[in-house]
């Protein structure tokens, strides 16, 4: 597995060694050991799966304080622009973000550190998407930006006409009043 720095420290982009031939194609998607090997030294606790179709736009989402979780993200199917923006106060980063595709054909994978909003945008027909947390949900520690905040100049190769996002994600604040 290489590992690829981002221009924001501590968010890293995996990707597997695919092994293809006539058959199909196989890799390890995850393996503990190596990864701390790698310096990437969390344990997850929970994994979750979405299923969603063009347009849809899910973020800019966290959880905060003790509650705060990392994750590693994938798309099993479909194509996503995943997005994280660094929130962590004293980053040199702070309100910077990465936005990388994430593929069921690719297979990269994004390390969202603690400290981070997280989204994605479905550029596929539909798209699932799974990632791994370090840290159980919980509602009362959810935090979010809305996803067109202009400070953030976020391009999510989605015309906004064609944007679906839930009614909560339409509510969240500001970067603004972030942090």
């Amino acid at each position: 597995m290489n590992i690829i720095k981002t221009n924001i420290d501590d968010v890293i982009i995996l990707e597997p060694r695919i092994f293809e031939d006539a058959r199909g194609h196989f890799f390890e998607s995850y393996n503990q050991g190596l990864l701390k090997n790698m310096g990437v030294k969390h344990d997850f606790i929970q994994d979750n799966q979405s299923l969603s179709h063009f347009g849809v736009i899910r973020g800019l989402h966290c959880q905060t304080g003790d509650q705060a979780q990392t994750k590693l993200v994938r798309a099993i199917q479909g194509t996503v622009l995943d997005v994280v923006v660094d929130i962590r106060k004293r980053s040199k980063t702070f309100g910077h973000h990465v936005a990388v595709e994430l593929s069921g054909d690719n297979q990269k994978q994004l390390l969202v550190p603690r400290g981070f909003l997280h989204g994605f945008s479905v550029l596929s027909k539909t798209a699932i998407v799974a990632y791994k947390c370090d840290n159980y949900y919980n509602k009362d520690a959810e935090f979010g930006v809305r996803f067109d905040d202009e400070t953030l100049g976020i391009n999510w190769k989605i015309d906004k006409k064609h944007a679906s996002l839930s009614q909560k994600d339409l509510g969240l604040g500001a970067f603004s009043q972030c942090c």
